[in-house]
């Protein structure tokens, strides 16, 4: 009889509540991929490593900062100079760039030095903007392999002019 007694006083207060807690608006959907035009890319050195026990063979130091700009094109597909370091010759071997998430891997060379480096970014996308870390290791023949991990922002600056980053670059 006692138990009767509490589950009608439980259930009479729940019925007292008032309105049913608000649900949460629904988030923002990303859009489906990244918005094509030029972007302005910031990035900071946040780990610099040998990976050999020899300096570095990089230009870059950790706490380094740098700004580039890119573009992207349409379908969302980034050029090099996006992830890449200033001077390298890159191509995008693979990415997905869909929903809000932005993976890309590329194969790189560089003048003066025998093997591959190999940045992997990995990070989100929003209306016009991007974030996320760029992830290289390199492979050389000789000395100076290294790890490196640079924080990235980006956001679209404007259309990409009809000779794409290049032509950005002498403005």
């Amino acid at each position: 009889m006692k138990f009767c007694g509490v589950a009608g006083l439980a259930l009479a207060l729940a019925a007292c509540g008032g309105e049913a807690p608000k649900q949460e608006e629904a988030a923002t959907e990303p859009p489906e991929t990244l918005a094509a035009g030029l972007y302005e890319v910031s990035a900071e050195v946040t780990a610099l490593a040998s990976t050999d026990n020899t300096t570095p063979a990089t230009k870059l130091k950790q706490g380094d900062k740098q700004v580039v700009k890119a573009c992207v094109g349409e379908g969302g597909k980034p050029e090099p100079a996006l992830l890449a370091e200033e001077g390298d010759k890159c191509e995008v071997k693979n990415s997905y760039i869909r929903y809000g998430r932005m993976s890309a891997q590329m194969s790189c060379t560089r003048d003066g030095a025998q093997g591959l480096v190999m940045p992997a970014m990995a990070g989100s996308y929003g209306d016009g903007t991007f974030e996320g870390d760029i992830n290289t290791l390199t492979y050389f023949s000789a000395d100076g392999d290294y790890r490196m991990t640079r924080k990235v922002t980006a956001k679209r600056v404007g259309d990409c002019p009809a000779g794409g980053a290049e032509s950005a670059k002498a403005s």
